[in-house]
């Protein structure tokens, strides 16, 4: 959703890195280029008048840093101004003192209210809640029974009936009570278009429910309408959240910037993909980070902690150490690597790397076809690809559907890499050595980022890395590197 504003911002900075005076009338410029890309990206008129004055006020005699040049500077205080605009610290779910915790989701048809309702489900079921996933769009024919199925796939209770949604409501509280669930996550009923039915009839579940949180699901890909969406419903139902789809499109991402600052309502959670697990919470630090080409490094390491066990990757490590890598390990990491998500969606998260490979247009299809030429293969082949000889790969390459030059391509690609985990190996120090130097773990990596923030939003780039303090931002605090 991002690239297009990332790509302009890029383009900004590019001009203004490394320079060792900033002027007014630099400021000016930086500031008109950085309204234009903004408003391109269909960002709020009034959110982009007021970042804009934000950044001017800062970054006009911005004092020269002993750590930072004044361009440097300014690239930090577009940063901050950006995480602020999304909204700041990010924002939790109110859970209630006294169980059950009740979310109501609202907004209007086709804006993904129902699967959210599951993903919303199976996210705080991951988290050690219990909860009751409750169907109370009556007006949707195919809705009750599409939730029904959803609660089956997540592993929740599902309750409704057919009556009508205020009953459904109560009838909801007393099951959850019977059934000691925790949290009650009511699907109400949405319209094309906002009328005093609508709203009417949330109000009168609102009244029985007395939810804890009332989240509106808008569609980013509406862009500036999705906005006005949320101001309208605020209005009429107050709202405590949002929840905010369909941000893996192609839309411009000016929803995710403006309905925070617009309606005065956080964004809560975001959902990247079609999924049930392509669901997230909304971190707006992580989120600017991404948006300037920064990375995003603790949500890298919580996909990693949730896909990759700590016996997996101390596996992977030992395979570095010793320098032996099969094409059984290979595809055994391919499969882990696709749990967290499209490739381009990981190779985002990753700080330091060039524009080009981030905005890669990378075909996911080839992991199909790499799993299928490696699941042809004799074990003996997978152990030993070094065997494999013209009657060996026609043979692979015809049972897995693809050609020669495809089996000799992914080959030569397996040797190569073969020759890269060795060297790694040697600058592990190899195999048992005394006193060799022991990687960090996934939950000590997640500890590191946390206690350095700026690290987890582009901190030690080659690029944006000098806009933070050498010490906080950069592995090894400043000091030579061994």
């Amino acid at each position: 959703m991002f690239d297009a504003l990332s790509d302009r911002f890029d383009g900004i900075f590019k001009k203004i890195r490394s320079r060792g005076k900033v002027t007014e009338k630099d400021v000016d410029e930086i500031a008109r280029e950085i309204r234009i890309a903004l408003l391109e990206a269909d960002v709020n008129v009034a959110v982009v008048r007021s970042f804009i004055a934000r950044v001017k006020e800062r970054a006009i005699g911005v004092t020269v840093s002993k750590a930072l040049d004044p361009g440097q500077q300014i690239i930090k205080i577009v940063h901050e101004e950006l995480i602020e605009t999304l909204g700041g610290e990010g924002a939790k779910l109110t859970m209630s003192s006294k169980p059950p915790t009740v979310i109501m989701l609202a907004g209007l048809q086709g804006s993904g209210k129902t699967t959210h309702s599951g993903k919303l489900a199976k996210h705080l079921k991951s988290q050690g809640l219990q909860p009751l996933l409750v169907g109370a769009d009556l007006q949707r024919p195919a809705a009750v029974e599409q939730l029904r199925t959803l609660a089956e796939r997540v592993g929740v209770p599902f309750y409704s009936e057919p009556s009508d949604p205020v009953q459904v409501t109560r009838g909801a509280l007393e099951e959850a009570a019977r059934l000691g669930r925790n949290v009650v996550i009511l699907d109400t009923a949405g319209r094309l278009q906002i009328d005093d039915a609508l709203m009417e009839e949330l109000r009168q579940i609102r009244e029985v429910a007395q939810p804890d949180n009332t989240l509106l699901v808008v569609d980013a890909m509406t862009g500036q309408e999705a906005v006005n969406v949320a101001v309208a419903f605020n209005e009429s139902v107050p709202l405590d959240g949002i929840i905010l789809t369909k941000i893996d499109g192609d839309a411009r991402g000016g929803a995710a910037l403006s309905v925070k600052e617009v309606v005065g309502k956080p964004i809560l959670f975001v959902g990247t993909g079609e999924k049930l697990d392509e669901f997230e919470p909304f971190h707006p630090d992580r989120l600017a980070g991404r948006i300037l080409g920064m990375g995003d490094m603790l949500s890298l390491i919580e996909k990693a902690e949730q896909n990759f066990t700590e016996a997996e990757a101390a596996k992977a490590e030992a395979m570095l150490r010793e320098g032996q890598f099969t094409l059984d390990d290979f595809l055994e990491q391919l499969e882990q690597v696709k749990k967290m998500g499209s490739l381009k969606s990981v190779l985002s998260m990753i700080p330091g790397l060039p524009k080009e490979i981030r905005s890669a247009d990378i075909d996911e299809r080839e992991f199909t076809k790499v799993t299928a030429i490696i699941r042809s293969m004799t074990k003996e082949e997978r152990t030993d690809p070094k065997i494999i000889k013209g009657s060996r790969r026609l043979r692979i390459a015809n049972g897995s559907g693809t050609s020669t030059q495809d089996v000799n391509q992914l080959l030569k690609q397996f040797a190569q890499m073969q020759q890269m985990m060795k060297g790694v190996s040697g600058m592990m120090g190899g195999g048992a050595k005394k006193g060799k130097r022991k990687r960090p773990s996934l939950s000590q990596m997640r500890q590191m980022a946390n206690a350095m923030p700026e690290l987890g939003a582009g901190g030690g780039l080659p690029d944006f890395g000098a806009a933070l303090p050498p010490a906080a931002g950069r592995p090894g605090g400043g000091k030579k590197r061994r």
